[in-house]
C-alpha cells in the first residue's frame, strides 16, 4: 500500500523568494570574493616578476685553467665524451651530427622547449663577443660547480657538475680554452610564467656540491671510479631516474627508470621512457648482460631514431670507463620497477 500524506505540517522547504536584502547580500559576498581573488592572483603575479631574477653571492672557486696538452686532452675527452657537452653546444642544424660522433665547435645552439621556458645552449667557445672570452676561470667554475651564472643568477639544472674533482673542472675549462673562437650568438634562454615562479618561489636555486668534491680521482675500472662517472660526469641517473620536468625534480628510485621524454624535434613523434638499470633480475636491464655485452650494446649506437640517449657520444668512452660503469651498476641494490615499455610510436598514449 502506498501512503500519500498531504499534511502541510510536513513540508518543511520553503518556496518562498529571497529576501532583497538576501540578495543584495549575496551579491555582496560574491563581489568581495572575486576582488580578493584578483588581488590575490594580482600579488603573485607582482611578486613573480619582481622577484624571479634572484642574484646569488657564491664566491669563484679557485680552479685556474692550464695550457698542459696531457690536461687538456683529458678535457676534451671529458666534454666530447662522458660529460657529453657536445649533446646541447651545438647548432641545432649540426645536432644530428654530433650525436652521430661528429667533432665539432661548442658553439652553442641547442633548443629545448619545455613548460618552465625554452632553454638555449650557450656558445662555449672563447670568442670574445658571443662566447666565454671575458668570463674568467672562476666564473665558468662557478657555473659548474654552483649552478649560478656569470651575472650571479642561477642557471636551471641541466648541467649537474657540481661534484666534478677539481682535476676533471680544470681539465674541461682548460680544453674550452683552447678551442679556436666561433662568432655565433645564441639567444638568451627564456623562462615561462611558470618558470619565473619556480625561481621565484624557491623551487629552483644553485645546487651546491652535497660533500666536498674530491681533488682527483683515481681512474681505474673500479665500481668507485664507476660511481663517479655515473652519477658527476656521465648522469646516468639524471635520465635513469623518474622525474617532474616542470621542477626537474627527482621523484623515482635512483637508477630505477621511468622517466618520460615527450616528442621534440628530432624524435618525429616518437617518445621514450628511460629503462631500469639496476640489477634486478626481473625488471632491470643489466640482469640480461655480462660485462662484454654491456660494452658491446654500448658501442652499438642507435635502435631507436630519435632516442634521447647519446650513444654515438657515449661509445667514445673508453672500455675501463665502460667497465667501471658496468661494475657500479651491478653494485646497486635491486629495485623493482617494471617498465612496461620504452618506446611509443606517434599519437600512442603514453602509459607507465
Amino acid at each position: 500500500m502506498i501512503c500519500i500524506n498531504n499534511d502541510k505540517r510536513f513540508n518543511k522547504i520553503s518556496l518562498k523568494p529571497k529576501t532583497n536584502y538576501q540578495m543584495k547580500l549575496t551579491i555582496k559576498i560574491l563581489k568581495w570574493t572575486g576582488l580578493l581573488l584578483s588581488l590575490l592572483i594580482i600579488g603573485v603575479f607582482a611578486f613573480v616578476q619582481l622577484t624571479w631574477n634572484k642574484k646569488y653571492d657564491i664566491a669563484l672557486p679557485n680552479i685556474q685553467a692550464t695550457t698542459d696538452s696531457a690536461v687538456i686532452a683529458r678535457g676534451k675527452h671529458l666534454a666530447f665524451g662522458p660529460a657529453h657537452c657536445i649533446s646541447c653546444h651545438v647548432p641545432m642544424n649540426q645536432v644530428k651530427d654530433a650525436e652521430n660522433g661528429k667533432i665539432m665547435p661548442l658553439s652553442g645552439g641547442w633548443e629545448l622547449s619545455i613548460p618552465p621556458g625554452t632553454f638555449r645552449a650557450p656558445n662555449i667557445t672563447p670568442d670574445m663577443e658571443t662566447g666565454i672570452g671575458k668570463m674568467s676561470d672562476g666564473e665558468i667554475a662557478r657555473s659548474l660547480r654552483y649552478s649560478v651564472n656569470k651575472n650571479n643568477g642561477c642557471v636551471f639544472p641541466f648541467m649537474p657538475f657540481q661534484e666534478l674533482s677539481d682535476e676533471d673542472l680544470i681539465a674541461i675549462i682548460s680544453f674550452l680554452r683552447s678551442q679556436a673562437p666561433v662568432k655565433h650568438k645564441v639567444e638568451p634562454s627564456e623562462l615561462s610564467f611558470l618558470g619565473k615562479a619556480i625561481m621565484a618561489f624557491g623551487l629552483i636555486k644553485p645546487e651546491a656540491p652535497k660533500r666536498t668534491p674530491p681533488k682527483s680521482v683515481e681512474i681505474d675500472s673500479t665500481i668507485a671510479y664507476g660511481s663517479y662517472l655515473a652519477n658527476s660526469v656521465a648522469n646516468c641517473n639524471g635520465c635513469h631516474t623518474e622525474r617532474d620536468f616542470k621542477t626537474g625534480a627527482y621523484i623515482g628510485t635512483p637508477f630505477a627508470g621511468g622517466t618520460h621524454f615527450l616528442p621534440d624535434n628530432f624524435t618525429e613523434g616518437y617518445s621514450f621512457v628511460t629503462p631500469n638499470l639496476t640489477p634486478d633480475q626481473e625488471t632491470g636491464i643489466m640482469a640480461n648482460w655480462n660485462e662484454t655485452a654491456f660494452i658491446n650494446r654500448m658501442r652499438g649506437g642507435r635502435v631507436h631514431k630519435g632516442t634521447p640517449m647519446p650513444w654515438a657520444i657515449f661509445a667514445r668512452m673508453t672500455d675501463l670507463e665502460l667497465k667501471a660503469i658496468y661494475r657500479y651498476l651491478n653494485s646497486l641494490d635491486p629495485v623493482n620497477n617494471k617498465i612496461e615499455k620504452i618506446v611509443f610510436a606517434p599519437g600512442e598514449a603514453f602509459t607507465k
